[in-house]
């Protein structure tokens, strides 16, 4: 009987403090989806792709290589390009023309930026999101080869009802967890606030909020251990 006693004030305040919680995060958090700066990387040339360093996942550097061409028929161009621009130098005093000269200087300078781009380098750090192609496999300009995405900061776009924005400014600090880790709380910013209402996305859940009218407040959250990724859903807690 005095365990009844004891438990049944232990099961009340569990009740309430779940219940206490419902409220708490069915009032205060609105969840967006975790975004970043994506970009395609793309090849500017016919070629084959002699290997293919970038892996899926794997956080690369500003300049590292991440894809090599074969390139054979530009690096034979650049090579002739090279040679004949070296003859020309030793002739430019007397047996050729300056506009000749200059002809072949382009040459050389324009078949060395082609064979640069054999060389498919990382623009800054990123992390590789995709890889579309293998060793062995032809490209054309304009081919996609791989996505990097920027997770050093990324955003999430929450959604809220005119009332609240009276509440919010730009640069304001608010918090974000991701349910699935524990509580792990993330600190943002306000980044953006749109000025034009819109009807609710409808990725949320019920009919009713999707009907109402809200405004879009884009958060944005430093993330320089590459925790967050895109597409998980974050909650973000927002001023009452």
């Amino acid at each position: 009987m005095k365990l009844i006693r004891v438990l049944i004030p232990v099961m009340i305040a569990a009740a309430a403090l779940s219940a206490w919680t419902l409220l708490r995060r069915g009032e205060f958090l609105y969840a967006g989806t975790v975004e970043a700066t994506e970009v395609d990387i793309s090849s500017r040339l016919i070629s084959t792709i002699a290997s293919f360093d970038a892996r899926e996942g794997r956080p690369v550097k500003a300049g590292e290589v991440m894809v090599r061409l074969t390139c054979e028929e530009i690096r034979l161009a650049a090579d002739i390009a090279d040679r004949d621009f070296k003859r020309a130098q030793k002739l430019r005093d007397g047996a050729m023309t300056e506009e000749a000269y200059d002809r072949l200087r382009y040459k050389r300078d324009d078949a060395q930026v082609r064979l640069d781009w054999c060389v498919v380098k990382a623009p800054a750090d990123a992390t590789v999101l995709s890889v579309y192609h293998e060793t062995g496999e032809a490209v054309s300009p304009g081919t996609k080869l791989l996505t990097l995405a920027a997770l050093s900061e990324v955003w999430a776009y929450v959604y809220v009802p005119q009332p609240l924005l009276a509440k919010l400014s730009l640069d304001m600090e608010v918090q974000g967890t991701i349910p699935e880790m524990k509580g792990k709380v993330f600190t943002g910013r306000v980044s953006r606030i749109s000025d034009e209402a819109e009807f609710t996305p409808k990725n949320v859940q019920t009919r009713s909020e999707r009907t109402r009218l809200v405004f879009g407040v884009k958060v944005s959250f430093p993330n320089p251990d590459r925790v967050l990724k895109p597409g998980m859903t974050i909650e973000v807690h927002l001023p009452e």
